[in-house]
């Protein structure tokens, strides 16, 4: 099992509601992010082009819940963990501040809470997806640019928050959390030459992202 977030790169629009709805639900301290949007050009399409032959997108960055996480290799406590719904977490109680898994990661997204002296990062809102909900970021993406779910499932089965014209009568707040759409059914076709990954130094990164018709600039697939 290996839940994963997968984001449409073609949906995003940039808005940030992924990001200020991760820091409300889980805490996060003011300066440091779980999960923040970063704009990828504007670039020229061809080589030499000007604007307005330009092309960008916007990239969600978090924890990536590596298959082979570089952060466990090196924490000397068995702080940071692998579980077997494929995400990767911090046992506080353990973490020492050591930061030896901030230096490890490949995509710079943990930090030290100085206040409490460990390590934070994503947990892809454990408290959320134990009770069968999906995470923050996913529930409050107003592009309904993210799907969450377990890959090895296939990326067709990841699912995200229905859009209003599945909630029939009932258009309330409550309804959109408890409709579900599935990834395949409700984004425009891609191929597999679509879907990208950050760069892989051995870690193998389990999110993965939808690009079409633009160069996909955010690391190796």
């Amino acid at each position: 099992m290996q839940n994963v977030i997968v984001t449409d790169l073609n949906r995003c629009v940039g808005c940030l509601s992924c990001s200020v709805a991760c820091k409300s639900a889980n805490g996060v301290p003011v300066g440091s992010f779980w999960n923040k949007v970063l704009r990828i050009g504007p670039n020229p399409k061809t080589s030499g082009a000007r604007c307005p032959d330009v092309e960008m997108y916007f990239l969600p960055m978090g924890c990536q819940h590596c298959v082979n996480p570089e952060c466990i290799k090196v924490c000397p406590t068995q702080a940071s963990h692998k579980r077997t719904d494929g995400t990767v977490q911090i046992d506080k109680s353990k973490c020492i501040g050591c930061q030896f898994c901030v230096m490890a990661c490949p995509y710079g997204v943990r930090y030290l809470n100085g206040e409490e002296g460990v390590v934070e990062k994503c947990t892809l809102c454990e408290q959320k997806i134990a009770q069968g909900e999906l995470p923050q970021c996913v529930d409050q993406c107003g592009a309904r640019a993210r799907f969450f779910g377990d890959i090895d499932g296939g990326i067709e089965s990841l699912e995200g928050p229905g859009e209003p014209s599945t909630f029939g009568d009932d258009t309330s707040y409550e309804a959109m959390l408890g409709t579900r759409v599935r990834l395949g059914e409700f984004l425009q076709p891609f191929t597999e030459t679509d879907v990208h990954y950050l760069p892989d130094v051995g870690n193998k990164p389990s999110f993965a992202y939808i690009l079409r018709n633009r160069t996909w600039r955010g690391g190796g697939n």
